[in-house]
């Protein structure tokens, strides 16, 4: 039995069940569940269950969706394993590990990060983890305030606003730059307190490049701790970037030919040679298909009539550079 059902299975009262959904401590589809349940009796069982599974699934189908992350799949996969059978064994008084699910994302910009937050948060609010599972991205400067006292009460703004989903820090490293006077430490210290204070409904997540969210955990032995659930994100292949490039398009309802998808490799490889770091992410790809549309544009706003294949069609020469 997965905990919705549990959770139904207590034999709440209405007036409970409302106390708890005006608190935040489940969300409005559980709620609904258990007035299901009380007024129709645990014959809904199997049927929410069937429906939970279906919907973990549908939520795990759309991380599959993503190019490439093979590795990010795989961890995520035994993460939301991992919970749901420490959960299953609390059920049983059984011992359950601890599940603390703060993770730290280490990766070059475009490589999925906030993409794999958000799903994650759409996970665990299924799973009852957290009871929201919205996302809110923050950096430094939505932390970091300019007086004493300004930082706390910024940092304390955004843990509320996330409160029953993820706060997302981005370039999180950022917060441990400057001299001692810096603000960015007063931000850490704020954080570690209120992530302890609301650990049963929130999840935080850093995230930044690879070699500085390291100097960063090198230098906070005490977060290392915090964060037991590492991710490493990889960057693109040009093969994922093609795939990539060729979905961005379909969405715009647009089609390369293949004389663009030549160029657009051959754009990638150039880039690849010559930028090693932070070139292989979605965010080279968009620029592309970005300037290739406009530049599409241009060229197409000359003629008297365009049909509808000339409207969708990307040709070389709105690829190439000149």
């Amino acid at each position: 039995m997965n905990s919705r059902l549990a959770a139904i299975s207590t034999g709440q009262t209405p007036e409970q069940i409302i106390e708890l959904l005006e608190k935040g401590e489940i969300a409005p589809g559980e709620a609904f569940t258990r007035f299901c349940q009380l007024n129709k009796g645990v014959g809904l069982a199997d049927d929410v269950d069937a429906q939970y599974r279906r919907k973990i699934e549908e939520i795990m189908g759309e991380l599959d969706s993503l190019i490439g992350l093979d590795a990010v799949k795989k961890l995520v996969r035994e993460i939301q394993a991992f919970v749901e059978i420490q959960k299953r064994r609390s059920q049983e008084r059984l011992a359950a590990e601890p599940t603390v699910l703060h993770m730290v994302f280490r990766g070059n910009p475009g490589t999925g990060k906030t993409t794999v937050a958000r799903i994650l948060g759409a996970i665990f609010r299924e799973m009852g983890v957290i009871s929201k599972g919205h996302l809110v991205e923050v950096e430094r400067a939505d932390l970091v305030g300019e007086y004493i006292g300004h930082t706390a009460r910024k940092t304390r703004e955004q843990l509320r606003r996330a409160l029953g989903g993820i706060l997302f820090i981005d370039e999180a490293y950022s917060l441990a730059r400057g001299n001692e006077k810096d603000f960015g430490k007063e931000a850490i210290d704020t954080l570690v307190k209120d992530m302890e204070d609301h650990k049963h409904d929130l999840i935080l997540i850093l995230a930044g490049y690879r070699n500085e969210m390291e100097t960063f955990l090198q230098a906070n032995p005490g977060l290392r701790s915090r964060f037991p659930i590492h991710i490493d994100f990889p960057d693109y292949s040009i093969g994922d970037l093609l795939a990539i490039a060729d979905l961005m398009v379909q969405k715009r309802q647009y089609k390369l030919t293949p004389a663009a998808k030549e160029a657009i490799t051959a754009q990638l490889r150039g880039k690849a040679a010559v930028q090693t770091v932070n070139f292989g992410n979605a965010r080279v790809v968009r620029n592309l298909v970005e300037k290739a549309i406009r530049r599409q544009a241009v060229r197409l706003v000359r003629k008297k009539y365009v049909t509808r294949d000339e409207l969708m069609l990307l040709e070389r020469e709105d690829i190439e550079e000149e």
